[in-house]
């Protein structure tokens, strides 16, 4: 590259007969080089240009106009260039370091789907509202019991990052219940102390305090479904070309709140089929606009999909997501999408 641009110049110059004026062109060739190659090219770069000015100036003599000082010049701008290059790749290996503590943290908070159980296999798809971050305000987890499997999914009061700290305190909570809690109020009961622990704890350092509002299931061999509804969105049935909401009757206080109710948390049931897909997911599916301002018709669309598996179900509904809001989501979302795999005896 360094020859056949050094060439393209002094030919060119030559031609015109503007040596003297195309040269100093050379001095942003090491800054051009800083932007995408290593330390050693930039160097070598910045090495060629004042050999090869320096060379045309020897030759020309005071023709080319150019003395000392401009020499002083191309040599300083190719020190700037090449720890500019250093520059840059200290913080590329940075980011790329970054990223990778990310990923695993997202592995860690954040299960990898599918997963599947002795009950059901999970499906679906997680996309934070915040560019580049990896995990935001919505969860979900999917625990493997002696009792049966325990499903949460939750949405975390605020966007994005602000929303971590909370998120973490509710699933090691939901970890922990969903094996030591036998009824599903047990394992919502729980959960609410770790919400109501992290609020005290966010309140002592001036942060602010956060509900949650989570759908918690319990799904083992049984037809029905046990399900604790705390102010979530209730769970979408999908089969045979229809879709329809699960009826929990009125919804349970926000994860946070409970201490403003008069009575605990109770689970619910519905039927869930052995031939049927349930769609699980947070605000940002049912509150997405598009660019007029009209909400997302999730229904009507779920129906349109019936006949797609559960993967397929989901990844199509976030591709019609993104078409139907230009991209322009204002929130966290979460899908998941449960079958029943008849694995447990």
């Amino acid at each position: 590259m360094l020859l056949v641009v050094t060439v393209a110049v002094l030919g060119l110059g030559l031609l015109v007969g503007a040596v003297d004026r195309l040269v100093p062109l050379l001095i942003f060739l090491p800054a051009v080089i800083s932007g995408v190659g290593s330390v050693a090219q930039t160097t070598t770069a910045s090495v060629w240009v004042v050999a090869v000015i320096g060379f045309v100036v020897a030759s020309e003599g005071e023709g080319i106009g150019m003395d000392l000082g401009a020499m002083t010049f191309t040599a300083l701008f190719g020190v700037w260039s090449v720890l500019s290059c250093r520059y840059r790749i200290a913080r590329e290996e940075e980011i790329h370091r970054l990223r990778s503590a990310g990923a695993a943290l997202q592995s860690q908070i954040v299960r990898p789907l599918p997963v599947r159980t002795a009950d059901v296999v999970v499906d679906g798809v997680y996309e934070p509202v915040e560019e580049d971050a990896t995990v935001g305000g919505d969860m979900y987890e999917v625990v493997d019991t002696d009792h049966g499997t325990r499903v949460m999914i939750a949405d975390v009061q605020g966007k994005g990052l602000h929303a971590i700290g909370a998120a973490i305190a509710l699933l090691g909570a939901f970890r922990e219940a969903a094996h030591r809690e036998r009824s599903l109020a047990g394992v919502v009961e729980a959960l609410e102390t770790a919400v109501v622990r992290h609020n005290e704890g966010a309140r002592r350092t001036g942060e602010y305090e956060r509900f949650v509002t989570a759908l918690v299931l319990h799904i083992d061999a049984r037809v029905e479904v046990e399900a604790v509804n705390c102010g979530h969105i209730a769970p979408y049935l999908v089969a045979h070309s229809h879709a329809w909401q699960a009826d929990l009757g009125e919804p349970e206080l926000p994860l946070g709140l409970g201490r403003l109710a008069d009575k605990r948390r109770e689970a619910v049931r519905f039927a869930f089929p052995p031939d049927a897909t349930m769609l699980l997911c947070t605000d940002g599916v049912t509150e997405a606009r598009d660019p007029r301002g009209a909400f997302y018709p999730l229904e009507p669309r779920l129906r349109a999909w019936a006949r797609r598996s559960s993967s397929a179900l989901a990844e199509a509904l976030l591709d019609d997501l993104h078409a139907f809001t230009a991209a322009d989501f204002g929130d966290d979302l979460a899908i998941l999408t449960l079958r029943r795999s008849g694995s447990r005896h």
